[in-house]
């Protein structure tokens, strides 16, 4: 298949374009600096703060699907998130591809959005101490985060695309295993950690996943 990985050169991102290409898929990779990439593919260079809507279209034009691994890499980056997917998925609306595979995070039905300023108090699936100390405290810690990353599954909801949003907890440099978690529209009773390998493996595997289609996943070991 034809890929194009957004956010090439972070973590995960790093992790889903070197499986992809042990698959044997083609590859793009977005990224905001092409001296950071470790290996040489196609590549545009588009900043995802403020993309050029057109350079952005021809990066996504003929891709079968997109693998949006978009993060802040610092607190002043906040807001990102939401902001690419929304210019993401304006970009392949326009060029006629479908299916996107986006990073997302665990305990989002519990954050209030301007189009949900009401959210469930108790997220879906997770257990006593997900629900009682685990999300508490990732919202003291990164709030704000999380209300990006909501509205940008917000975003998805509304474009009208075959979206996925794969829910992650507290990532580590873990190998790949292929075995983990995996609840769909729901939370896990554990969703404490995941190798950014796993996570890569978990985004590839999505692609072709006709149950991922339209709905948040949450992936933990």
């Amino acid at each position: 298949m034809r890929l194009v990985v957004i956010g090439a050169t972070g973590g995960i991102g790093r992790a889903v374009t070197a499986q992809a290409l042990a698959a044997d898929h083609h590859v793009t990779a977005v990224v905001r600096d092409l001296s950071r990439l470790d290996r040489e593919i196609p590549a545009a260079a588009v900043d995802l703060a403020d993309p050029d809507p057109a350079e952005l279209r021809a990066a996504l034009a003929g891709a079968d699907a997109v693998l949006s691994c978009v993060g802040p890499r610092r607190k002043a980056e906040t807001g990102i998130v939401s902001r690419a997917t929304a210019a993401i998925t304006e970009a392949m609306r326009a060029t006629g591809t479908r299916r996107i595979i986006t990073v997302s995070g665990i305990g989002l039905s519990t954050v209030p959005t301007p189009a949900r300023p009401r959210p469930l108090r108790r997220e879906p699936g997770a257990g006593i101490a997900m629900t009682l100390f685990t999300l508490p405290l990732v919202r003291a810690v990164i709030g704000a985060h999380m209300s990006d990353v909501a509205a940008a599954e917000e975003h998805l909801g509304a474009s009208g695309l075959d979206w996925t949003a794969v829910r992650l907890p507290r990532l580590t440099d873990g190998p790949l295993t292929g075995s983990y978690q995996v609840a769909y529209g729901t939370s896990l009773p554990r969703a404490f950690r995941l190798s950014r390998q796993d996570a890569a493996h978990f985004m590839l595997r999505a692609v072709a996943d006709p149950h991922a289609v339209g709905r948040h996943v949450t992936v933990a070991h």
